[in-house]
């Protein structure tokens, strides 16, 4: 029990943060190309009570990293709200919105890797341990929903990207998946393909991350 409230403390801060900042991600972006229905309801903010999901932000992750011991994790925010019709061109400016989210985990990689160069410089202290393990657990969260949400499997952000950039007569069928997208991730998830696609890539991108910052 004492190992499990530590992991949780641990991760805490970057599994709300690594969520809601890639929800309030999609809502600046749509803004900025011409949807303001985000920002109208106030989901463009960095306060994470806006975008918290009881059960996906909290119960979901908290569970996973109980019976995984931290090897994965899965989580999502209430859905930012997006209405591709008021983008001023639906098609292309799909592809940013939709790239935002996991665009902003990346950030969120990165400045967890620094954190955790600070804290591996410092002295030693009563801090700087705690600050390693938070900042290793920022890294992993933020790449893992990153990479997740980079799987083209609509209505996923990489689902939307991949309906950008196709040709509109494919693009319209690869679109109608999106009802079934979420059974299809559940599905990948219990049968292991989830792990069987993101262990190397999870793999490939701290290594990329340890030598960008001589970890």
């Amino acid at each position: 029990m004492e190992n499990l409230i530590q992991t949780l403390a641990i991760y805490a801060i970057p599994v709300i943060f690594a969520i809601t900042l890639h929800e309030a991600a999609h809502g600046y972006v749509a803004r900025h190309f011409g949807d303001p229905t985000a920002w109208q309801l106030g989901r463009i903010t960095l306060n994470p009570v806006k975008h918290v999901d009881p059960v996906g932000t909290l119960l979901v992750p908290a569970l996973l990293l109980f019976f995984t011991k931290g090897a994965f994790l899965f989580g999502w925010a209430k859905p930012v709200p997006v209405d591709f019709g008021r983008l001023r061109k639906p098609k292309q400016d799909m592809l940013w919105v939709a790239a935002a989210g996991p665009g902003a985990n990346l950030f969120m990689a990165f400045a967890w890797a620094l954190v955790l160069k600070l804290a591996v410089l410092m002295p030693d202290n009563a801090y700087s341990l705690p600050l390693a393990e938070m900042a290793r657990a920022g890294i992993t969260v933020n790449g893992v929903l990153m990479l997740l949400n980079l799987l083209p499997i609509p209505p996923l952000d990489g689902g939307r990207i991949a309906v950008s950039l196709l040709p509109h007569p494919i693009a319209w069928k690869f679109a109608r998946i999106e009802p079934y997208g979420f059974v299809i991730l559940l599905a990948l998830m219990f049968l292991g393909g989830l792990e069987l696609i993101l262990t190397p890539l999870m793999r490939t991108f701290l290594f990329f991350i340890k030598n960008l910052f001589s970890l």
